[in-house]
């Protein structure tokens, strides 16, 4: 271990937020030996895809060939951007995604660019030479799941509406007076999507990465459950009545597919919602979802915005589409989170949710 002292300049990721700078007192140049939340300090090489980084401090940063960075090694799923591997290469690694990713691409999508290049330079230690790694300042893991009412959104893919459909529910059961944990329990972490959450008034924000995750692709899903049962008891610690939590990418997804059919997270739901993207879409999900014993409270994302797409949807299933609008009408919201809870028949939800 190599003597280090953290310099003002450099450029701190958002997903290594929790790691007190403080902490970092040594450099570790065994770079190959990362793991997946291990964290590494880097210097841009050439500015590709991500030509801006996400700070800790909640906003973005330009980047500069040159620049120092500190990212943690993680993988990457992402069909419309990146698939990459926790892996670091001592020539050169990828940065993977603007909230904090370094590893090694895999593929990209053709709409992408190259990865913006990074040399590593260590991995940033302790005093005690210890490694840090986001895995070491998580939320407290919990045994027993929380009690409060959980709704999850879940989709077809990246882009399909489950973000949007995660903030305006939150408002829209904050205006009918819950106090809403927005949370993502899976995906790669980024600023955005908590800060989306935070304005729609949510009385507690958080994701995975609070649960010590860099991302949630190909993390084991012991680990995955157990990260999404410490995000929802801290919610509760915190005050919330109610949880609506954003699982990232599309149901045939690794992780989430797993989510999905294991029965202990399914039977700490009280309902999902499912956004889609059209009819087509909208009919296999919904089957995909019966088959794991799940049906949704309603359907919403891209597919909303179609009155056409919308009325096919619905005489193909038989559940309701609800737009953006309609999540964040206070009426609404509560209505469907009544008919989670078994408070309400299907008929008068689907009335209420119109």
């Amino acid at each position: 271990m190599t003597a280090f002292t953290p310099s003002t300049q450099m450029k701190w990721a958002f997903s290594a937020r929790r790691i007190p700078r403080d902490l970092v007192a040594g450099l570790d140049p065994d770079v190959a030996a990362a793991r997946a939340g291990h964290l590494i300090l880097g210097r841009v090489l050439s500015v590709g895809q991500h030509g801006r980084i996400q700070l800790a401090e909640g906003r973005p940063a330009t980047l500069y060939p040159g620049d120092l960075i500190v990212m943690p090694c993680g993988a990457r799923y992402a069909p419309d951007q990146f698939e990459g591997l926790a892996e670091i290469d001592p020539d050169g690694c990828d940065m993977l995604a603007g909230g904090g990713c370094l590893g090694r691409m895999v593929w990209r999508h053709d709409k992408m660019k190259t990865p913006t290049r990074v040399q590593p330079v260590g991995r940033l230690t302790d005093a005690t030479g210890r490694v840090l790694s986001t895995g070491d300042f998580a939320l407290p893991q919990v045994g027993q799941a929380a009690g409060i009412p959980l709704i999850v959104v879940v989709g077809t893919s990246m882009n399909s509406g489950k973000t949007t459909a995660t903030v305006a529910l939150t408002h829209g059961l904050t205006r009918a007076g819950w106090a809403v944990a927005a949370l993502k329990g899976t995906g790669t972490g980024s600023f955005g999507d908590v800060n989306d959450y935070a304005d729609a008034g949510a009385a507690f924000v958080g994701d995975f990465t609070d649960a010590g995750m860099v991302t949630t692709y190909l993390e084991p899903l012991d680990r995955v459950k157990a990260g999404i049962r410490a995000l929802l008891a801290a919610a509760e610690r915190h005050g919330a009545t109610v949880a609506v939590m954003e699982i990232a990418d599309g149901i045939f997804q690794k992780e989430t597919a797993a989510l999905l059919a294991d029965a202990d997270f399914v039977a700490g739901m009280s309902g999902c919602v499912f956004a889609c993207g059209d009819a087509v879409a909208a009919a296999g999900g919904v089957t995909v979802l019966a088959a794991q014993g799940m049906r949704p409270l309603c359907l919403t994302g891209l597919l909303s915005c179609s009155p056409m797409a919308s009325t096919e949807a619905e005489a193909m299933t038989g559940v309701a589409v609800v737009t953006r609008a309609g999540l964040m009408d206070p009426a609404v919201a509560s209505g469907l989170l009544a008919k989670a809870q078994g408070l309400v028949t299907a008929p008068e939800a689907a009335v209420a949710a119109a």
